[in-house]
């Protein structure tokens, strides 16, 4: 497997660039300090408009401070249970003001604000001793919901929550009736660079194949932020629980060093090619697009 950088580019007035999908000509794109949705030319990146999520007297500076951000980290594209289509942005969990999300339908409709605390707690009862909640990634299949779960500092929790997609929609609207959904849990030993251990970041399932992306950096802590030392961008087998990464670098072989935070496939050039967007968080409020080729196997 091989990951090479074919270019980047800064998103200007997109600060912390913390997730991404395609659908149709439109790059969805959230920010984790962030009360907007982008929406962005798939093509170009010109970011054509910004969806508000929820007010906030706290964007002033152009950045919810961290104490008060929802920690908007996840995002996958669904079709809601009404029939509508759209994307489910999600926060991170780490702390009690991160558990809450927003579905946005496609058709330009007013967000809907997801209660999370239920479905989070029972994420948080399956976790390791000491490891506190930290979603940074989602993707949904036809029947399942994915969600990644980012455990800084451990090279041995790195988590995949899969959980069904209907039933877990039913209980996050609260339908009568609606039990707990059932959760599997599968943990993942991902590389390390530097003796820091990867994170899951980003995620996308496209044509029966999820695509993730890591990054690393040189922190313990689920909150603040440490030195970016690389990414790594691949595929996870869920059923095999197994996941193979390629670490990304420029076309010239020099490691890149950017901390990616979602990706999109963008197109497939060939049976086991594929040119991904990566989207970026420079953790002082900067974002950028970056284009990559995946080549799964030569």
């Amino acid at each position: 497997m091989k990951a090479t950088i074919i270019s980047e580019n800064p998103i200007p007035g997109l600060p912390s660039a913390s997730g991404v999908e395609i659908i149709g000509p439109t790059a969805y794109v959230i920010g984790d300090d962030s009360p907007f949705l982008y929406l962005l030319d798939a093509a170009t990146l010109a970011v054509l408009s910004r969806v508000p999520l929820f007010a906030t007297d706290a964007f002033g500076t152009g950045r919810i401070p961290k104490a008060s951000k929802p920690d908007l980290e996840a995002m996958a594209a669904l079709t809601w249970p009404d029939g509508r289509a759209g994307v489910l942005v999600l926060g991170s969990g780490s702390t009690p003001a991160r558990a809450a999300g927003w579905f946005v339908p496609v058709s330009g409709e007013a967000p809907v604000r997801v209660a999370l605390a239920r479905l989070y707690a029972l994420l948080a009862a399956q976790l390791p001793a000491g490891v506190v909640l930290n979603l940074e990634a989602a993707a949904t299949s036809a029947t399942e919901l994915l969600l990644f779960q980012r455990t800084v500092g451990r090279a041995d929790a790195a988590l995949l929550f899969v959980l069904p997609l209907a039933e877990t929609l039913r209980f996050l609207l609260n339908t009568t009736g609606a039990a707990a959904p059932k959760v599997h849990q599968l943990v993942f030993e991902l590389p390390l660079i530097e003796g820091c251990p990867a994170g899951f970041s980003g995620a996308t399932f496209v044509d029966g194949r999820l695509f993730v992306s890591a990054s690393v950096e040189n922190t313990a802590d689920a909150v603040l932020d440490g030195a970016v030392l690389g990414s790594f961008v691949g595929v996870v087998d869920v059923a095999a629980g197994r996941a193979t990464l390629a670490r990304l670098a420029w076309a010239d072989g020099r490691p890149y060093v950017g901390k990616v935070e979602g990706l999109a496939v963008r197109q497939q050039l060939g049976p086991s090619h594929f040119e991904l967007l990566l989207v970026t968080d420079d953790d002082v409020g900067g974002s950028t697009a970056a284009t990559a080729h995946l080549v799964l196997a030569e």
